[in-house]
């Protein structure tokens, strides 16, 4: 039994198919069940594709593809551990082995009226997608003005990605520049720097006071006592793990997320977790290869063959074409960031007392060093 049907519940039932023809799965899906890959979410308005095209398979094509059980628009009420059950309504679900894999949610840090909350979205899944994409393209002209309020990775891809699409594009974030996590700051600096040369309206060092419904738009009263409008609003504050099922069935949670050991076992060993919603051995890794890596991982423990999960030193790429960035982050804190280069090409070396090399960040021209770099870098989980 899996609950959830992203990029970690539908991977992970493909790769336990994949071992096992006759075993018995089962996902149970909050949405719609679409098979899609969660990040070409942020280079798709550039391209103008809809949710459809999106979408490699609808959940018919999931379940018959896979031979699989696929329940949609089915929320999970209780994990029961002691009878191992699913609760739904009023329904026990029973189960052998269940796999959590809900993903994380967008965090919500603003109270919003409700007038002013018809123009607010996240994009977290394709159905969020298909939402934001319905009221972007009904827009008069199709060129909309779009506040995005975070400058991490979500919405620097997205802000590149919507401004590449022909529309208004305004980035707002306390942080003094973009990507605080995977960047220092000269280089977030120079990715700034690119996106308000492109025309991106660039608001760092800002926070918002209030929102205001104007009718036809909405007013974003910020902390420096300016004032922008914005038909629509895009929200990329930071995810956080949902852990709230398996914390209401007892198992160990931190903020970090589900807690699991190397084999993705929770403190219940029938019950395993993967993807943005697990911590792995006291780390959560909300990018695509350590998810790769924990599916193979898992499908082969699940199918008698306990696999520990290894990560290794895979850097993060950011699509941000209008300056392209590449980033490993030293899993501690280094000692300090030696940075060499100028203009938009910087090489960062995250560097531990000794002079090793803990991780890196690379902008510009320099971001061709990212494999020979990944060589030289620790493993993220060895």
């Amino acid at each position: 039994m899996i609950i959830g049907s992203g990029m970690a519940g539908i991977g992970l039932a493909r790769a336990v198919r994949a071992r096992d023809t006759a075993r018995d799965i089962t996902l149970i899906s909050a949405d719609s069940g679409d098979e899609y890959t969660k990040p070409l979410l942020s280079s798709a308005f550039a391209k103008h594709q809809t949710a459809e095209q999106l979408a490699s398979r609808d959940a018919v094509g999931v379940a018959e593809a896979l031979d699989v059980r696929i329940r949609t628009h089915t929320p999970v009420d209780a994990i029961e551990p002691d009878s191992r059950c699913l609760r739904i309504g009023a329904e026990r679900v029973p189960y052998a082995q269940l796999a959590i894999a809900t993903g994380a949610a967008p965090r919500q840090p603003f109270s919003l009226s409700a007038a002013v909350s018809t123009r607010v979205f996240q994009i977290n899944d394709l159905d969020d997608y298909r939402r934001f994409r319905a009221v972007l393209d009904s827009h008069p002209g199709q060129r909309a003005r779009v506040a995005i309020i975070g400058a991490g990775l979500v919405g620097c891809e997205y802000a590149n990605d919507l401004h590449a699409g022909g529309h208004r594009v305004a980035l707002i974030a306390p942080e003094s520049a973009p990507l605080p996590r995977l960047l220092p700051h000269p280089l977030g600096t120079a990715l700034g720097e690119a996106f308000a040369q492109a025309g991106i309206d660039c608001r760092f060092g800002r926070t918002i006071e209030s929102f205001h419904d104007s009718g036809e738009s909405v007013t974003l009263a910020l902390d420096d006592g300016e004032r922008l409008d914005a038909d629509l609003i895009l929200l990329a504050t930071g995810l956080a793990p949902r852990t709230a099922l398996a914390a209401a069935a007892g198992l160990a949670v931190t903020e970090a997320g589900i807690v699991t050991d190397r084999y993705l076992a929770t403190s219940d060993p029938s019950i395993f977790a993967l993807g943005d919603v697990a911590c792995v051995d006291g780390l959560n890794a909300m990018y695509v290869q350590p998810l790769q890596a924990s599916i193979k991982a898992l499908a082969a423990t699940l199918c008698a063959t306990p696999t520990a999960v290894t990560y290794g030193a895979w850097p993060v790429v950011v699509k941000t074409p209008l300056l392209p960035c590449v980033a490993l982050p030293p899993r501690e804190m280094p000692a300090r960031w030696r940075i060499e280069g100028e203009a938009e090409d910087f090489s960062a070396y995250a560097e531990d007392e000794a002079g090793r090399l803990l991780g890196f960040a690379l902008t510009g021209r320099c971001v061709r060093r990212k494999v020979e770099l990944a060589r030289a870098a620790p493993p993220l989980l060895g």
